[in-house]
């Protein structure tokens, strides 16, 4: 079954390019790297461009000198991921496989690829913030008031001709959306995503960006095991806004490529096998790193996960518990899962608070929990996973 894989590969590389550029959250920041140039492996440099103000033109001596300062900074890249993926030869006939392996890459990308650069570059950003006080204390009930206090912070810097993008967490956003003032304020314009344009949501002329939660935290564990993905870091705090300009930060990525082989050459099975590769990071030149400011919710501390418990079918008794705490507003729910990665969660009815009764009906076997724990009614963390046997 012939495929031409040298033609292929081209064409899906970039198609999956324009899909990322299209569904990512923050692709926009590959359009600010024209200026970057790679000296290595790992290593690229931005230059970062400085001027001197005016000073009085001399009727005697005419102009006084300016120097133009061009700092070549080197950033080293850090984010080196890939996935093997296989289709068996039998899942596609002949005049499928282009079309199959095309949607089966494309969904990868829209569901794996992008959520984690999304969460990376949102998370580096945040960090950044954060280790330069660039952030406010808000009000949850209030979004709208820190929203412009951001925005605020930031024109501080960078004046008020630049444009701005906000990042809202998803809860964030709907409550924005639901105040009656603030969505009478909301106004769809255009937004350029390399060669895209979107329809955007802004408020005076900032882009309003929605994330969902999971990739609105401070900070991950990208995994490098059977599962692969990222998790929120057990230390994670939830960012409920990043306001920054739009050219803030440069999103490089020195390789996003695809490698294609067909069953014939493919060693290891009867299978196409698609190889796919992204090497990217995201860099702020030092002129532009007070332009980036956050809002972030109040740190949550796990000081007691639940434990392992054994018990008897027929005769169960006892609970799971956990024990937390925070400035804010703690609220618990508890969730069922398919095994110990947490797979399949599903809400424990009733089950909100820093204890669940395990349920007297369970069969032998074993089953597995974590609770939720939530600040402010917006933010949260999840605990350990607790192995409740049955014998």
């Amino acid at each position: 079954m012939p495929i031409n894989s040298i033609e292929n590969t081209t064409r899906y590389t970039a198609e999956l390019d324009k899909l990322f550029a299209q569904k990512s959250a923050t692709g926009f920041f590959a359009d600010n790297t024209l200026a970057t140039k790679f000296v290595g492996a790992k290593t690229v440099i931005i230059p970062d461009i400085n001027f001197q103000g005016l000073a009085d033109y001399d009727r005697d001596t005419g102009f006084s000198r300016g120097a133009i300062t061009v700092s070549n900074a080197s950033y080293t890249m850090s984010m080196d991921r890939a996935r093997s993926l296989q289709i068996d030869r039998e899942d596609m006939d002949e005049t499928g496989v282009a079309n199959l392996a095309g949607q089966i890459l494309g969904e990868y990308v829209r569901t794996k690829v992008v959520p984690e650069c999304d969460a990376y570059v949102i998370s580096k950003l945040a960090g950044l913030a954060m280790s330069r006080a660039n952030t406010l204390e808000g009000d949850a009930t209030a979004p709208f008031e820190t929203l412009i206090n951001l925005i605020n912070e930031v024109q501080s810097v960078v004046g008020y001709d630049e444009e701005l993008v906000a990042f809202l967490d998803s809860n964030i956003y709907a409550l924005l959306q639901n105040s009656n003032e603030v969505s009478k304020m909301i106004t769809v314009s255009d937004f350029k995503q390399g060669d895209i344009n979107l329809k955007v949501k802004s408020i005076n002329g900032v882009t309003l960006i929605p994330v969902v939660s999971e990739r609105m935290k401070t900070a991950y564990t990208f995994q490098n095991n059977a599962a692969g993905g990222f998790v929120p870091a057990s230390n994670a705090r939830n960012i409920y806004m990043l306001v920054c300009p739009k050219k803030g930060a440069h999103l490089v990525k020195k390789t996003e490529n695809m490698r294609i082989f067909t069953p014939e050459q493919n060693l290891d099975a009867d299978a196409f096998k698609f190889d796919y590769r992204i090497y990217y990071d995201v860099f702020v030149a030092k002129s532009g790193l007070d332009a980036i400011w956050g809002w972030v919710s109040p740190a949550v501390t796990i000081t007691a996960q639940p434990a392992d418990k054994n018990v008897t079918e027929g005769s169960i008794t006892g609970s799971v518990s956990v024990t937390a705490s925070s400035t804010g507003n703690i609220s618990y729910q508890w969730y069922s899962c398919k095994d110990e990665t947490g797979a399949e969660a599903v809400k424990v009815a009733d089950a909100v608070s820093a204890s669940m009764t395990i349920p007297t009906s369970l069969k032998k076997g074993k089953y597995y929990y974590f609770v939720k724990v939530t600040v402010d009614g917006i933010a949260g963390i999840n605990s350990n996973i607790a192995v409740v046997t049955v014998a």
